[in-house]
């Protein structure tokens, strides 16, 4: 996207403000140059630049008008006329009045134009070339330092571009006059983006969405919703992985906290309910726009001008909690945020790597696009992503999609006022940036096992090694069909519970479950009798101590009873055929109790829970491999 505006960072050198003398004697052409000057203070650009025109063509050695006209060039837009002019200044540096400080001056414009176009190596040779030249006095100015740090950026990402190749979206898509910010599902078969049929006043903004068809295009775009879609602007959308929650922006809505306010809207039943204001938990009585919800929608971030910030605009977060509502947003904090302005955030699927664009941190220019990577639960250094996905221009937006096979962005061509377009491209994500470990989408279906009934039940996958839930999704109520992402070397546990329903409980990288396309998962109504295995307890080769990786099990199981209060249970433990029966019988009896001691210690009344060791009498399989033996090795929860 282009930039719209210009300024004079890295221009003007101060002891060229200040000059006092001039490379000529001729006092009107000096005149014409100082009114050019003021008009510059004045902002009255058209007519300075007639005036340090007529200074050259009074004087033609006039090395000080060159180096101003050619800035103002810059300054306006104009880099082709800047280098005209900075090319005639140049062949008058053999003059008898030049001075190594001319020199510096053009070379300094000169590094100025090949930044401003893009062609950084240039700027860098130029830089190199004149530096030596450059007087002591300037080089405590911001205008070098800041120069002096783009040199010192571009001296180690000069050698690092990277290859892609931009791919414009095909038809249905990129039909409508303006199109922009798009986000996908993380199984890549949905798209939204926002639509725009003109830069005018009037023309309103919508979102719109397309599904990929089975030949590899995209249907035809068409409304999101009656529901979502309003005689107001709505843009700037993000969706959870499994396509469920949208959150957006809507400006000047009879329920705005202030400009534009930022909606959620969730999908019930495979229809989109009528979406409601953030509120002021969210949003403020400034700017709030640009959200991104982390990949099961439990997290928000979005750009905001409100007051506590760093700077203009900044990144802020807030977290949705148990009850559906959020917490008050917080900045995201100096590691992300400037002085400047940090927008658009998107933090890919495996909820450890924030993109957004900034100006300023270190760029090429205008707005960048930045990743931090979350560790230890904090934000690291931004990374710029570098050449050719970063140069000269604004760079406002990036979408990744979960398989990182693609970077979905925004171009903006502008040419006469009425002919700007917006269009859709994506290009192949470079392997260079490191993404993390691949994540698995897929999904399938939760039913009640006596009626086949679809149940909207919460699966939650939860890394066992640290209790942290991963992701958590809802089962649609309608289809019963969920979605469930799966990093690849993650040590997890999946829950499948719905309250008055048996929880199903599986080991992901024993049972393979993130291999299996249209899982089936059948949850079974809480009723006497009933009996479902107690994934996840885990005991020491001969030990009946709980390993810490058991907790997240045993807390579902506190959570199940304290859903069920008038349920009580029976644990029973199992053992494969390893050791005799009455060895087996008692480790079995001991794992059990294991299990009844921490439900009691943790507020579960004794009587809820009774205890009975099995040995090896009851195997879910034979034990005729070491596979089956560990599955035979178990815990067991029946309902009283």
């Amino acid at each position: 996207m282009r930039s719209l505006f210009f300024c004079f960072l890295f221009l003007v050198p101060t002891y060229l403000l200040h000059a006092q003398q001039y490379s000529i004697i001729d006092g009107r052409a000096i005149r014409y140059y100082e009114e050019g000057e003021q008009l510059i203070r004045e902002r009255r650009y058209d007519e300075a630049m007639e005036k340090f025109q007529a200074a050259i063509t009074r004087e033609r050695s006039f090395l000080e008008a060159y180096v101003k006209m050619a800035q103002l060039c810059i300054t306006t837009g104009d880099l082709e006329k800047a280098q005209e002019v900075a090319d005639q200044g140049k062949a008058r540096l053999s003059g008898k009045n030049a001075k190594p400080k001319h020199a510096a001056d053009i070379g300094w414009v000169y590094t100025n134009i090949f930044l401003k176009k893009g062609e950084f190596q240039e700027a860098y040779n130029q830089f190199q070339e004149i530096d030596p030249l450059l007087e002591d006095s300037f080089r405590t100015s911001v205008y070098y330092k800041e120069m002096k740090g783009m040199m010192e950026f571009l001296e180690d990402q000069l050698g690092n571009t990277l290859s892609i190749d931009k791919e414009r979206l095909h038809s249905p898509l990129n039909e409508f006059k303006l199109q922009y910010f798009p986000v996908l599902t993380a199984d890549g078969n949905q798209i939204l983006f926002t639509k725009r049929d003109g830069t005018g006043n009037f023309d309103k903004e919508d979102i719109y969405t397309a599904f990929m068809t089975e030949e590899g295009g995209w249907t035809m775009p068409s409304s999101i919703a009656e529901t979502i879609n309003s005689p107001y602007n709505e843009g700037t959308c993000s969706v959870t992985a499994d396509g469920n929650i949208l959150i957006y922006t809507s400006c000047d809505a009879p329920d705005s906290q202030g400009s534009c306010d930022l909606y959620v809207a969730y999908k019930v039943n495979d229809r989109w309910q009528r979406p409601q204001n953030m509120g002021k938990n969210v949003n403020s009585r400034e700017w709030e726009s640009q959200p991104s919800l982390s990949a099961d929608g439990r997290v928000l971030f979005f750009s905001s001008n409100r007051k506590g910030g760093f700077g203009g605009n900044d990144i802020w977060y807030s977290v949705r909690k148990e009850d559906g509502s959020w917490s008050e947003a917080k900045n995201l904090g100096s590691m992300v945020n400037t002085a400047k302005d940090e927008i658009s955030p998107f933090m890919f699927f495996n909820n450890e790597i924030l993109f957004f664009a900034s100006n300023g941190h270190q760029g090429f220019g205008g707005m960048d696009i930045f990743l931090s990577r979350v560790k230890n639960g904090e934000f690291s250094e931004p990374e710029n992503l570098g050449l050719p996905i970063n140069d000269q221009l604004d760079q406002v937006a990036l979408f990744i999609t979960a398989q990182k096979d693609y970077a979905y962005f925004t171009e903006l061509t502008t040419q006469q006022s009425d002919n700007d377009r917006a269009l859709l491209y994506r290009f192949a994500f470079p392997q260079d940036i490191y993404l993390g470990d691949n994540l698995t989408v897929t999904g399938g279906k939760v039913f009640n096992s006596k009626t086949g009934e679809p149940i909207n039940a919460t699966l939650s996958l939860v890394s066992l090694t640290n209790d942290s839930t991963l992701y958590e999704f809802k089962a649609d109520g309608k289809t019963g069909e969920f979605m469930m992402l799966y990093p690849e070397n993650s040590i997890s546990g999946l829950y499948v519970e719905k309250k008055g329903y048996l929880p199903k409980i599986y080991n992901v990288q024993r049972d393979s479950i993130q291999n299996v396309k249209d899982m089936e998962i059948a949850l079974t109504p809480v009723a006497s009798g009933e009996e479902f295995v107690f994934e996840n307890i885990f005991f020491d080769f001969d030990k009946y101590d709980l390993k810490p990786e058991s907790l997240s099990s045993l807390r579902r199981l506190i959570k199940f009873l304290g859903e069920n209060p008038n349920v009580n249970i029976r644990i029973s433990g199992h053992t494969d055929n390893v050791g005799s029966p009455a060895y087996n019988q008692r480790l079995s009896l001991q794992r059990a109790e294991s299990v009844r001691n921490f439900l009691i210690k943790e507020g579960i009344h004794q009587d809820r829970a009774v205890v009975e060791g099995k040995g090896d009498r009851e195997p879910m399989v034979p034990n005729t491999n070491a596979r089956n033996q560990a599955l035979n090795r178990r815990i067991t929860i029946t309902i009283l």
